[in-house]
């Protein structure tokens, strides 16, 4: 059980620091911010969940029955992540390819706290035997103080590229050759940037990148000395009740320097062909995935390739949705579905066997999922893309980037829009101010 208590705010954006600050001292903290997005089917502006209170970390293989054996064991909040490598468990494929981070492919956590923000409000949701902290806490937080490194103490991050260019020509080559025999329309080709032995202030470096993106489905995830910083635009799937909503993301274009470029930007984007058939595929692979367990004939495109204007970038995205039947259990959902169709291609399976091929790390979470359960069985997820991951224990940092590959696809085109979406990573660490 929990025990609840409001507080009515009046500066909800300042209180999002001193909530950040205060919950990073924690071993076990998960911080969800919509940033102000307006979006009419998210639960909460912004989420801490702190302390463990009970936990699931596994790999593929059996992963998604103990997270529905969990489920079953614990109605409660629950907050974590899906890897993108319970595609393993879920179709006939594997991963072998380098992993510098060593994530679990799974883990979940029952939190002890939870602390919802709203514009006008504050809701502490505390285990029972944690009710008595309330107020301490509370006092904590109003006085909770930024302790970031001091620029002396900061170290620079050499950042690599686990592909070179030259490499991602010969690989694009290699993704054309299936393109035109057929065995896939689409794959989404992915490649790692990386810092070895290197240490970084996480919740630093997740303040500036959330500064710089401003993304509706941002996260700061800290499991022990693990962390996730996500800057994600994208929702990969949302339960509320009886319906599905998912929103796949499929062209990109950067920002212009004026107003008049920017619209420029933006009309080329809304009306380029390729982008239009990268998004309309995906979203017709996500449609398919949603009709296998949805009510028949509910599937619905709310919206198709909607430009939506981001703080780095333009963006063409779907809404789907979908109704669902008396008690569908939330993990068959999932397997329904993931991993994501944006970050696969189709068809799917043939895909990521493609993408497996010529990719040279392990995607591990990126390519997956940040997000929740609630206790009466709805979730929401966001597509771990524009993050940045770290293994503190490790001194391991790495963040991924990638994109669709059609027949119509130009490789100096793809590998510069790569290069776009790693900006806002790159800028954050390797600027030291």
């Amino acid at each position: 059980m929990r025990k609840t208590s409001r507080i009515d705010i009046s500066d909800s954006n300042s209180l999002k620091n001193k909530l950040l600050n205060w919950g990073a001292n924690f071993d076990f903290a998960i911080w969800l911010d919509s940033n102000y997005s307006l979006d009419p089917d998210s639960r909460f502006e912004a989420v801490l969940a702190v302390g463990m209170h009970k936990e699931l970390v596994c790999n593929a293989g059996t992963a998604l029955e103990e997270l529905a054996s969990f489920r079953d064991q614990n109605k409660d909040w629950m907050f974590g992540y899906l890897g993108y490598d319970l595609k393993n468990e879920i179709e006939a494929l594997e991963s072998n390819n380098p992993d510098g981070l060593h994530f679990a492919d799974l883990h979940f956590l029952v939190p002890e706290k939870l602390i919802f923000l709203n514009k006008d409000s504050l809701e502490f949701a505390y285990l029972a035997e944690f009710a008595s902290d309330f107020e301490q806490d509370w006092q904590q937080i109003k006085t909770s103080q930024d302790h970031s490194q001091t620029n002396t103490e900061r170290q620079e991050v050499k950042i690599s590229l686990r592909t070179s260019k030259d490499t991602y020509f010969e690989r694009f080559e290699q993704i054309q050759h299936h393109l035109r025999r057929g065995d896939i329309y689409e794959t989404n080709y992915c490649q790692e940037f990386f810092a070895e032995q290197t240490q970084i202030d996480p919740l630093r470096a997740y303040k500036k990148l959330n500064e710089l993106a401003q993304a509706p489905f941002s996260s700061f995830v800290k499991l022990n000395g693990k962390f996730i910083i996500s800057s994600s635009p994208e929702r990969y799937l949302q339960r509320k009740g009886q319906t599905l909503i998912s929103q796949p993301i499929k062209g990109t274009a950067k920002r212009g320097n004026s107003p008049e470029e920017d619209e420029r930007l933006k009309t080329q984007l809304k009306n380029d062909p390729k982008e239009r058939s990268e998004n309309i595929m995906i979203t017709d692979l996500v449609r398919n995935d949603l009709s296998h367990l949805a009510v028949p004939g509910s599937v619905k495109v709310e919206a198709l390739c909607e430009l939506h204007s981001f703080k780095q970038v333009h963006q063409l995205i779907s809404t789907v949705t979908a109704e669902l039947p008396a008690h569908v259990r939330e993990v068959d959902l999932l397997r329904a579905s993931f991993p994501m169709g944006s970050m696969t291609g189709a068809p799917k399976v043939k895909a990521m066997k493609i993408a497996e091929e010529v990719e040279d790390f392990k995607r591990g979470v990126y390519s997956g999922a940040v997000g929740y359960f609630s206790p009466e069985g709805d979730f929401d997820f966001n597509v771990v893309i524009r993050s940045i991951l770290y293994n503190a224990e490790l001194q391991y940092l790495s963040f991924a980037v990638g994109g669709a590959i059609t027949a119509a696809a130009n490789a100096h085109d793809e590998y510069e829009e790569c290069l776009l979406k790693a900006k806002a990573m790159r800028q954050v660490l390797e600027d030291n101010s």
